[in-house]
């Protein structure tokens, strides 16, 4: 495992995130960890090599920003569209990234138009303890769909790349947004999450490709934020396969009794798939539903395990350690990083009792979160 640190401020091996990632070798075959020491980096992310790890100290305060946005215009007049407008990058694939925040602050109004936080546009991906900060189209969890439906090209750095399945997870992420702040083909589980509406709109817009058996899950998630009441909507479908699951989250009054709405009176709902089970919360309306959504039965849940919806062909379980360290416990189910006494240092989360972190006097155990909402 090769390890980078990076200091807005000096000391680290390098003062800006690209110029780290820029140093791997692009025939590295080991994972490289960058710890990114707290700080403000004004920078446009481009993460294009495999097994790349950036590990923030606290996403509050470790935080890459960039104000790029759609109806921006490159020297030659043409347009940046949504997809040139990103802050974070991910083109390479076994990346991991805790405790960083990735924001666009290109703000809103009639002559910004989109503006992504981060674009995901790889396989077996992993963010924990996030924050993805923006307004419209916050984070694309590529690849794209086929074709776009109302010019010719989609633009952007991957509209010529193959279309491809890919496995996103995230956990104990913050995601803030107005309009289809969720976005894309992946297949991902957002685990204890936290999805905050700034403004009324809708919070995804899922393109699952044709055949795909799942598209988004929301374990265990809470819907907040400052939007009016009855405003918000879970989804609607930016194709006609969309899938997007709702499991045991709880659900602010900002959340539409409808629950979900549809993207044009000309598309097709026949193959769209939109389900809850066990919601909670003042936005759990029950019995105003569109009819054309599912409420699952507790063995219809079950099929939603993070370990069946992300296994694909090759049996990936984001939960299980990856490259680089192995915990030598058989209690213990993944490592997770932590900065403490100015050093990185990884520990164990447990499935059972916990003991305590051997890291020295008074570093600090984890258990797992429990359900938003049980029935």
């Amino acid at each position: 495992m090769r390890r980078l640190t990076v200091s807005a401020h000096g000391g680290g091996d390098f003062r800006r995130i690209q110029d780290a990632l820029n140093s791997i070798p692009d025939d590295c075959a080991e994972r490289t960890v960058i710890a990114v020491m707290n700080g403000t980096y004004r920078e446009k992310l481009r993460i294009d090599k495999p097994f790349v790890s950036l590990i923030g100290q606290d996403a509050s305060r470790t935080i890459v920003t960039y104000d790029d946005f759609a109806l921006k215009t490159f020297a030659d007049g043409e347009l940046y569209h949504a997809f040139h407008s990103y802050t974070l990058l991910v083109a390479a694939d076994d990346f991991t990234a805790e405790r960083l925040t990735f924001e666009n602050k290109a703000g809103a109004g009639e002559d910004v138009g989109q503006a992504l936080a981060a674009y995901v546009d790889a396989d077996r991906v992993c963010f924990r303890a996030c924050r993805f900060i923006g307004l419209q189209d916050t984070l694309f969890t590529g690849p794209l769909p086929p074709a776009p439906r109302d010019r010719p090209a989609f633009g952007g750095p991957r509209d010529l790349f193959p279309r491809r399945p890919v496995r996103q997870y995230y956990e104990r992420c913050t995601i803030e947004g107005d309009v289809d702040f969720i976005f894309g083909s992946a297949t991902a589980v957002f685990s204890d999450c936290d999805i905050v509406s700034r403004r009324p709109g809708w919070i995804t817009a899922a393109s699952t490709p044709k055949g795909a058996r799942y598209g988004y899950v929301f374990a265990g998630c809470r819907l907040i934020g400052d939007a009016p009441e009855k405003s918000v909507y879970l989804g609607r479908p930016w194709r006609n396969d969309a899938k997007v699951v709702f499991l045991d989250c709880w659900l602010g009054g900002h959340i539409a009794p409808e629950g979900w709405s549809i993207w044009n009176e000309a598309e097709s709902l026949r193959d769209v798939e939109f389900a809850e089970f066990g919601s909670c919360g003042p936005g759990a309306d029950g019995g105003s539903r569109v009819g054309w959504s599912k409420r699952l039965t507790r063995e219809e849940a079950a099929a939603y395990s993070v370990q069946r919806v992300l296994a694909g062909n090759d049996g990936w379980d984001p939960e299980q350690p990856y490259d680089g360290w192995r915990p030598s416990d058989r209690g213990a189910s993944r490592p997770i990083s932590i900065f403490f006494g100015g050093r990185l240092y990884f520990v164990r989360i447990w499935r059972g009792p916990v003991p305590e972190a051997r890291l020295g006097t008074g570093a600090p155990s984890f258990i797992r979160r429990p359900r938003r909402c049980r029935q």
